[in-house]
């Protein structure tokens, strides 16, 4: 499944950007580059289900499909900076992000580290603001009849709310003074990450391929599934994954005390008092050996495997009922089989 011509738009894009930037002053076209610094190296999988999607329901938008993902590439990269601010993470993928290249730009230039960090989070904030508005313009040009701009404009602010909403519920729950529920834990993750890297695409290719309502609808559900499904997964990287590899800290989720459905499940089980004194603070290589023996034995790895395995089928069934194929899912249940399998060699 290839992002056939999201790339192309994507860099044109960033270059017009990039010229607006530059014809301001420097220190903001430098903002502009750690933006698009912040595009590269992905998969590229929102896109690419963008394309898919339109294609496979018989469009002929090509161009504008093009757009739309190259739009929506551009939303997950403004997540992706907000979302770091969230955590307070400076690093991506095991270098310096937004708000890591200004931080260590204001050091440089003499800063002290209350400045520093001021500085790093203001240049983190305004990069995801440009990248908010970029998205949103580009979905507006993108050359598409007018009723239809219309339509991918509606469901671009549903995503907006509803990652929003998420994000919030995401923090939220990690200074909840009541046990939080599977239900609430598995609904921030769905708001959080479904809407917008699955739904949004997923649905975005069918309006673009003028598909009946009912067809929309039911990709938004696979979207939905899609999503849990890829964040389940994810969340097991966050803990027994190799940060080598995924690029993903294995002791940031852990730190925050996030309420995933892992940790969700480890409370109800007679292992939680152990793992509870490994969570909310810094780890070390024995310390996270310890909470991933743990959470292994109490069954929340199994748990949590197992449920992204049912998101996983019921998203295939979908898509496959609205006759797209969507070869991301094979990646998701590669990830999962990964996973699977180093569990089982280290029972």
């Amino acid at each position: 499944m290839r992002a056939t011509g999201c790339d192309e738009a994507l860099a044109r894009l960033l270059d017009q950007g990039r010229v607006r930037a530059s014809a301001i002053d420097p220190h903001h076209a430098a903002l502009w580059d750690a933006l698009a610094a912040a595009t590269e190296d992905g998969k590229r999988l929102r896109p690419r289900l963008v394309v898919a999607t339109h294609d496979a329901l018989g469009g002929g938008l090509h161009l504008a499909a093009a757009e739309v993902g190259a739009a929506v590439e551009l939303l997950h990269t403004a997540f992706v900076i907000h979302d770091d601010v969230i955590d307070d993470d400076h690093l991506r993928r095991g270098r310096p992000n937004v708000s890591g290249t200004f931080r260590d730009s204001a050091h440089r230039g003499g800063a002290g580290p209350e400045a520093m960090e001021v500085y790093g989070l203001t240049a983190a904030i305004l990069a995801g603001d440009l990248a908010l508005a970029a998205s949103v313009r580009a979905v507006a040009t993108c050359g598409a009849p007018p009723d239809v701009v219309h339509c991918l404009l509606d469901l671009f602010d549903v995503a907006l709310h509803t990652t929003a909403s998420g994000e919030l519920a995401d923090v939220r729950l990690t200074m909840a003074h009541h046990e939080v529920s599977l239900a609430e834990s598995l609904a921030m993750e769905e708001q959080k990450t479904s809407a917008y890297s699955f739904s949004l695409p997923l649905q975005a290719g069918a309006v673009l391929a003028g598909a009946a309502e009912p067809v929309v609808a039911r990709l938004g559900e696979a979207g939905r599934s899609m999503g849990l499904a890829f964040q389940l997964v994810d969340d097991l990287i966050g803990v027994f994954g190799d940060p080598a590899r995924s690029g993903k800290s294995t002791t940031s989720d852990l730190r925050a005390g996030k309420q995933t459905p892992l940790l969700v499940h480890a409370r109800t089980t007679t292992e939680w008092e152990q793992v509870r004194q490994l969570v909310g603070r810094d780890l070390d290589d024995d310390d996270l050996a310890r909470v991933r023996e743990l959470l292994t034995t109490s069954g929340s790895r199994a748990f949590v495997e197992d449920l992204a395995a049912q998101h996983l089928a019921s998203a295939r069934a979908m898509v496959d009922e609205a006759g797209v194929p969507v070869e991301l899912l094979d990646d998701l249940e590669a990830s999962t089989s990964v996973l699977v399998g180093a569990r089982e060699a280290a029972a």
